[in-house]
């Protein structure tokens, strides 16, 4: 363990999301997603990141764990609810724009050269646009090591084990730190908040930086033309053998 004049700490960055309890609406324009009155929460991956963050603290591999977003100003209450976990400190980064990826990946990287994480973690995907990329990039930006999609994660003072779950079973990776881990749905069970520590949240140091001080939005590269609701689903029939079945499907042109 490094002294407290040099401590080890671990960034986690979190994005707010609509609830995945909350069913989707999409506005009559066609234009977007409905938020107004809509339930905003912890990305379910990045919640999964900060209990693990979290953890290693406990576990004395970490002095410090301190959370960021990108985000409008009322994102502060999504960072309360990270502080309210256990995290130390907040990071909010105040955009009024949604940042792609990449530039995502650029502001976290400015506040990693102002923190000097030992470790990156983050959600291995937002569940609002699935992307999987901002972790990834973040690693290459930082030309420090990476792995995504961690079910299990030991950290020693050098290194990180990660094993990850891939078609063919389980992989394991050693990678040297500091370095980016992204997280999946297995690697834990993030932990019931308590009143207190609701209450503790709100004394502790929250940091707004102003999106133009960390490189601001980028140019954009992706123009979303239109949002559509899915389609209902058909009504399904019965079939009384796979050659009824095959001629159904045949008629329907699926084979």
């Amino acid at each position: 363990m490094e002294t407290a004049q040099n401590p080890r700490r671990i960034l986690v960055a979190i994005k707010r999301v609509v609830d995945y309890n909350v069913r989707i609406r999409v506005k009559p324009d066609g234009s977007g997603v409905m938020l107004d009155g809509v339930k905003l929460s912890i990305n379910p991956f990045d919640a999964i990141a900060i209990e693990e963050a979290l953890r290693i603290k406990e576990r004395g591999r970490a002095d410090e764990v301190v959370v960021a977003t990108i985000g409008p100003a009322d994102c502060q209450v999504t960072l309360r609810n990270a502080l309210s976990m256990g995290a130390q400190r907040a990071l909010h980064v105040v955009a009024d724009t949604v940042l792609e990826p990449l530039a995502a990946a650029r502001v976290l990287l400015k506040l990693v050269e102002r923190e000097q994480p030992v470790l990156v973690i983050l959600g291995k995907q937002a569940i609002d646009d699935d992307n999987n990329q901002t972790g990834q990039m973040l690693a290459t930006l930082w030309d420090r090591p990476q792995a995504t999609f961690a079910s299990k994660l030991e950290l020693t003072d050098t290194t990180a084990k990660v094993t990850r779950e891939v078609d063919a079973g389980l992989e394991t990776l050693e990678v040297d730190l500091p370095a980016v881990v992204t997280t999946d749905l297995r690697l834990n069970e993030p932990r019931f908040v308590k009143l207190p520590e609701i209450m503790k949240a709100k004394t502790k140091p929250l940091t707004s930086i102003p999106l133009a001080e960390v490189g601001g939005a980028g140019t954009a590269r992706v123009k979303v033309t239109k949002t559509e609701a899915p389609p209902g689903r058909q009504r399904g029939i019965m079939v009384k053998d796979t050659s009824e079945l095959f001629a159904e499907l045949h008629k329907r042109g699926l084979v």
